[in-house]
């Protein structure tokens, strides 16, 4: 697999631990509330909220809150003003990495993630200098074990998939962000299970790292997650197998 899919394949495990769920709740309910703010309450004709429902779902949100964080955004119940910000970021060895925060205060969550990148080896980039780095794409990864290729090739280029590329232990597909829904369904409606499936930022070019750097990236990258209000980090590392596990 890709560095960015291997990475995505470990979130997606590490997701499942107790402790992670957690956070993993409070950033599902801050996606969902901004989304329902933005494009209102019904997820037919919202899109982010559909993606965001979808995240909330996988980490098991009960109904009553996924409820509460819709109605909040619509305005049906008081709840906290989010704000958007997005951190361009250069890593040890290079790494490219963007930040995405949703924050009820922009002065407190600029300053801990300052203090996480001393602490950790990462440095502010200049705008747009990582961004120009990524494209938003639909990815999904499937267990080369789950179907066999020429099937699965079939039915995600047939969906309105850009590409699918076979790795050693998976298929990865790429759709225009618009496609995602639709391709993600015909691989459901097969009983294909994926490993990973979500809008991201892909990048357009992957910087190798090993030994110490890769260790050191892996770090800053797990300290910036696990802050409250960062939501999304997405970095262009191609990390070995071993070091990611």
């Amino acid at each position: 697999m890709s560095g960015h899919s291997k990475w995505k394949t470990q979130k997606n495990k590490k997701a499942a631990a107790d402790a992670v769920k957690g956070r993993m709740f409070t950033k599902a309910t801050k996606e969902i509330t901004v989304a329902a703010k933005d494009g209102g309450g019904d997820p037919d004709t919202n899109p982010r909220l559909r993606f965001a429902l979808v995240k909330a779902r996988e980490v098991n949100m009960p109904k009553d809150n996924i409820e509460k964080a819709i109605k909040k955004g619509t305005g049906e119940l008081p709840g906290v003003v989010y704000e958007t910000i997005v951190y361009e970021v250069y890593g040890p060895g290079g790494v490219a990495i963007m930040v995405e925060a949703l924050t009820d205060n922009k002065n407190r969550a600029s300053a801990e993630i300052k203090n996480i990148l001393t602490r950790r080896g990462g440095n502010m980039a200049g705008a747009g200098s990582v961004s120009r780095l990524f494209h938003k794409k639909g990815l999904i990864v499937v267990d080369k074990s789950k179907i066999d290729e020429d099937k699965l090739m079939d039915i995600a280029l047939n969906a309105g998939a850009e590409d699918m590329i076979t790795e050693d232990k998976a298929y990865e597909i790429t759709t225009d962000p618009k496609d995602f829904e639709k391709v993600k369904k015909a691989i459901d409606d097969n009983k294909v299970e994926c490993q990973v499936a979500e809008v991201t930022m892909v990048p357009t070019m992957t910087v190798k790292v090993t030994g110490a750097p890769a260790k050191q990236v892996l770090a800053l990258v797990e300290m910036l997650e696990d802050y409250e209000d960062v939501q999304n980090v997405y970095a262009n590392f191609d990390i070995p197998d071993e070091i990611l596990e």
